[in-house]
């Protein structure tokens, strides 16, 4: 909570830190973006109207918390976490990086495979006006737009205790409003910049995916531990590899680029893949649901707000006819 508040008192209105002569251009042109991105994010996305992202904090640090991620050592499922507001969730924040690295160290001596990964937003569901930060301001603009429709997405509709389906809505959310952003805009370069980075975020997601439906049969399989864990460890070095093709091909979206270096520098294990499937697993669900609302978000939103409202087991079901269509 300390590590929050602390966030909210750097924060300033945006018109405050446009008429300070002081601020730098770049910060100023990014700010004017912004606001124009909160508005389209209100007047064509039907996201909440409120205070969240109308101030900009500069936290002079790369992330603004650090999440710590575990798994059993022969398992995807995720150790979950539960809190008064958010309900249970399948990882644990940290203000502080080195508080997060300790819990982390801890668990590791427990035997699970754990990821802490620096992330630069969150969300207060509402509860608090949610800042613009420094950790992501000058990311591309299409990147930035994403950020902020993805955490509005969770003010609008949170189910306490599926981590999993509030994400994917989320990631569904940010996706169909940064189309519709750079349809808006009708600026071709801007768009363009934005089609390479997804090109090259669905193609890492691809890599991750087919590790991951490998990792799933070997875990269900009726191999000893032992066999499991020389497997697992093949299907991990066999990712390294097809990482190391891929940017060697020119004909790959991810030729020479050095995004994902850092992700497949530290020694993967079972908590890096499970933390990333938590934010897209659902989202060919919601998209297949958006699209049998004609696109139409305001019927959306109310379809995702009935299906959290259901029996678990039925939301299930509806979900997985939605995957299977």
């Amino acid at each position: 909570m300390v590590g929050h508040l602390r966030v909210l008192h750097a924060a300033r209105p945006f018109d405050e830190w446009l008429a300070d002569p002081n601020t730098p251009d770049a910060l100023r042109q990014r700010l004017i973006a912004v606001k124009q991105m909160r508005a389209f994010a209100v007047t064509d996305l039907q996201l909440p109207d409120n205070s969240s992202y109308r101030s900009y904090a500069d936290l002079h640090r790369p992330f603004v918390a650090w999440n710590v991620f575990a798994t059993p050592p022969l398992s995807l499922e995720l150790r979950e976490w539960c809190f008064p507001v958010a309900g249970c969730v399948t990882y644990r924040g940290y203000f502080d990086k080195a508080d997060a690295e300790a819990f982390g160290t801890a668990l590791k001596k427990e035997g699970l495979d754990v990821q802490v990964a620096g992330v630069p937003a969150y969300s207060t569901l509402g509860f608090t006006p949610d800042p613009v930060l420094s950790t992501f301001i000058f990311y591309p603009e299409g990147e930035v737009a994403r950020l902020i429709f993805h955490e509005l997405g969770h003010q609008k509709v949170y189910l306490p205790g599926d981590t999993t389906f509030n994400e994917s809505f989320a990631t569904t959310v940010e996706e169909e409003g940064v189309r519709r952003w750079l349809s808006a805009q009708d600026n071709p370069e801007k768009s363009a910049a934005y089609a390479r980075f997804e090109a090259r975020r669905k193609r890492f997601l691809e890599l991750l995916q087919g590790s991951r439906a490998e990792l799933e049969l070997l875990y269900a399989s009726d191999e000893d531990d032992a066999a499991k864990g020389r497997g697992k460890a093949d299907i991990f070095a066999q990712l390294q590899d097809r990482y190391r093709k891929a940017k060697a091909d020119p004909s790959d979206p991810l030729y020479q680029y050095p995004g994902y270096d850092a992700y497949f520098a530290q020694p993967l294990n079972n908590a890096n893949l499970a933390a990333i499937a938590t934010y897209t697993r659902l989202v060919p669900a919601f998209v297949k649901l958006l699209a049998l609302d004609g696109g139409n978000l305001a019927q959306f939103y109310k379809d995702v707000e009935a299906l959290a409202k259901r029996d678990p087991k039925e939301r299930e079901a509806r979900l997985a006819e939605l995957l299977e269509r």
